[in-house]
């Protein structure tokens, strides 16, 4: 067998209809007695719900997180969190609470509980993205690992489905990058074809029927695995391009996954066959980069990156920043096939196989 090193991590899961209910135990569980609970400016109502079912442990709301977590927001959150007197955080939501509970707990050291309605998968991993002067910046720190995810189903069934499609777009990227990842291992790669699986199967069900809430369990599920992966091996370039677009443009990040990844997978097929054998497994097709982005069609996710509202001339200054201090990739990245890219992931073309740098032959090296 090869050798591998499996890099585990301890955060205790709650999955079930109905487990948002036994929130104020997770809260004692942590020895803590007021939580202050995160949210969005949509998403008040469920916060509200939860300070509700928290009771006496409640110490306030703050409803201001943002997209990429913007640095500016979370030290308003800070100065709340000492208003409060707060001993905890509930951060309820998608990727925006959550990443914002976890520039909290960076901060002040507060234990982290979520309650995730989206599946963003962010809460099973110690990943930080923050954003600053329109630049973002990512970082893999132990300190912001949540104790507590609470995975209720029940919190996913208001979930519009064309928000379901985008979310679940992303949880696949994650599981995506998980089967080609420099540290990839036999249970990430399990996790990540069961995440692919769950996922494919799961998301045309929720868009037929918003309302089956087993086709939405088996989507939670799915991105609590794809979660996982992400949280336990590193990424690629997939992610590399989307935290710059993201930061750089503020496009949406859940629609920015659904636009890149099958170009990314178009890119590194040459240089990862056993995940897209994988990827072929779970959704059949010839080519896995085309059957990805059938799929996305299937499910009405935005194929464009100009539908987004990225600029054309912001191609070159994309490029150019993906290519400067990268993450890992399976294959050689360079600025002219990364530009060939972002162009036709911007123009809403089909991904195809973009030639390597005639300098580089195809192989590990660095971004």
């Amino acid at each position: 067998m090869k050798s591998f090193v499996h890099r585990g991590h301890v955060t205790k899961v709650v999955f079930g209809s109905g487990a948002r209910r036994g929130v104020a135990d997770e809260v004692r569980a942590l020895g803590r007695g007021r939580a202050l609970v995160l949210c969005t400016p949509g998403q008040t109502g469920q916060a509200r719900e939860t300070a509700e079912l928290l009771g006496p442990l409640a110490a306030g709301i703050f409803d201001q997180a943002a997209m990429h977590t913007p640095v500016a927001v979370t030290e308003k959150a800070v100065d709340a969190v000492r208003a409060a007197g707060a001993d905890c955080l509930v951060a309820v939501g998608g990727g925006s609470a959550i990443g914002l509970g976890k520039a909290l707990a960076l901060r002040t050291g507060l234990p982290q509980i979520a309650l995730p309605t989206t599946y963003a998968g962010s809460e099973m991993t110690p990943i930080l993205g923050e954003t600053r002067d329109g630049a973002k910046t990512t970082r893999r720190l132990p300190d912001v690992l949540l104790g507590t995810v609470v995975y209720d189903v029940d919190l996913t069934l208001t979930l519009p489905p064309h928000v379901a499609a985008v979310s679940g777009l992303n949880a696949m990227a994650h599981a995506v990058e998980a089967l080609y990842a420099q540290d990839r291992d036999p249970l990430a790669f399990l996790m990540a074809g069961e995440a692919l699986d769950a996922l494919a199967a799961a998301l045309p069900a929720v868009l037929s029927d918003p309302a089956d809430p087993e086709a939405r369990e088996t989507a939670l599920y799915g991105a609590w695995l794809a979660g996982t992966c992400l949280g336990t091996v590193g990424m690629a370039l997939h992610h590399k391009i989307c935290h710059v677009l993201g930061g750089t443009f503020d496009l949406p990040h859940a629609e920015t996954h659904a636009v890149v990844l099958p170009h990314a997978i178009a890119y590194n097929a040459p240089a990862a066959a056993p995940a897209m054998d994988r990827i072929g497994r779970a959704l059949p097709g010839s080519d896995p980069a085309a059957a990805v982005f059938a799929f996305a069609g299937r499910l009405g996710a935005p194929r464009a990156l100009k539908d987004l509202g990225m600029p054309e001339r912001g191609i070159g200054e994309a490029a150019d920043l993906i290519v400067r201090d990268g993450y890992w990739n399976p294959r050689p990245v360079h600025r002219d096939a990364v530009r060939d890219l972002l162009e036709r992931a911007w123009a809403g073309e089909p991904p195809r196989a973009t030639p390597s740098h005639p300098d580089d032959p195809t192989g590990a090296r660095h971004a």
